[in-house]
C-alpha cells in the first residue's frame, strides 16, 4: 500500500490506519532534526537587539549547560523562544507545546508561563503590568520559572559572550524527542530538578 483508498476519514479501515499510524511514528522520529533546522529562521526574526533570536536561544542554553542543567533544562532554555516563528504573541504557549510530551512537566510549565515572567524586566517601560506572574504565586513551580528567566533568559542577549554553537545541543535534543511521548517515568508531575548543579558544572567547565 502506498496511500489510503479513502477520502474522507470516517470510510477509513483499519489496515490503513496501521499503516498511517507506521508512517506516523516514522516521522515522528526525526522532530529533533527538524526542530533544529526550524531554530535556524531565528537567525532571521525578530530585529533590534544586539543578537538575533538564535544567538539568544543558544546563549540561554549555554548558560543552562554551562550551570550544570539536566538535558531537559537544556533542550528547554534552547527551543523556549522557537515559537516566535510563527507565534509572536504566544509564542511560550507555542513552545511549551512542542515540548510537553517530551520533558519533565517542571519543564514544560516554566516554558509555558516564561513570557508572564518576563514581563518583570520590561512592562513597567510600557505602561503593562510587570507583575503578571503574581498570578501562580505558591504554585510548585514557580521558583523555577523565576530562576529560569533571572538566570538563562533575560540575560542571554550578551554579543560578547561565548556561546556555544547549534550543533553542540543536538545530542541534546535528539535525546529527548527520541522518547516515549508523555511516559509518565519522563513527566514526572511535581517533581522538581534544580536548574543549577554546582558538582556538574565544574565537570563540564574542566572537561
Amino acid at each position: 500500500m502506498k496511500t489510503v483508498k479513502f477520502t474522507a476519514m470516517k470510510d477509513g479501515t483499519r489496515e490503513e490506519y496501521e499503516f498511517l499510524t507506521a508512517h506516523e511514528t516514522e516521522y515522528a522520529a526525526k522532530t529533533g532534526d527538524r526542530l533544529l533546522d526550524a531554530l535556524v529562521q531565528l537567525d532571521e526574526g525578530l530585529s533590534g537587539y544586539k543578537i538575533t533570536r538564535l544567538g539568544h536561544s543558544l546563549q540561554a542554553a549555554t548558560r543552562a549547560f554551562r550551570d550544570g542543567a539536566d538535558t531537559d533544562w537544556i533542550a528547554c532554555a534552547l527551543l523556549h523562544d522557537i515559537g516566535d516563528i510563527y507565534a509572536p504573541y504566544n509564542h511560550d504557549e507555542y513552545a511549551a507545546a512542542i515540548v510537553k510530551p517530551f520533558v519533565r512537566e517542571q519543564c514544560f510549565w516554566t516554558v509555558e508561563k516564561h513570557g508572564d515572567f518576563q514581563r518583570l524586566y520590561y512592562a513597567h517601560h510600557l505602561g503593562g503590568n510587570p507583575h503578571a506572574r503574581d498570578r501562580f504565586a505558591g504554585h510548585v513551580y514557580f521558583d523555577d520559572c523565576d530562576q529560569f528567566c533571572e538566570r538563562w533568559d533575560q540575560s542571554s542577549f550578551d554579543p560578547d559572550y561565548d556561546t556555544l554553537p547549534i550543533e553542540f545541543f543536538r545530542p541534546f535534543v535528539i535525546e529527548v524527542f527520541s522518547r516515549k511521548a508523555y511516559d509518565p517515568a519522563v513527566i514526572r508531575p511535581g517533581e522538581r530538578v534544580p536548574l543549577v548543579n554546582p558538582e556538574i558544572a565544574r565537570q563540564r567547565a574542566s572537561a
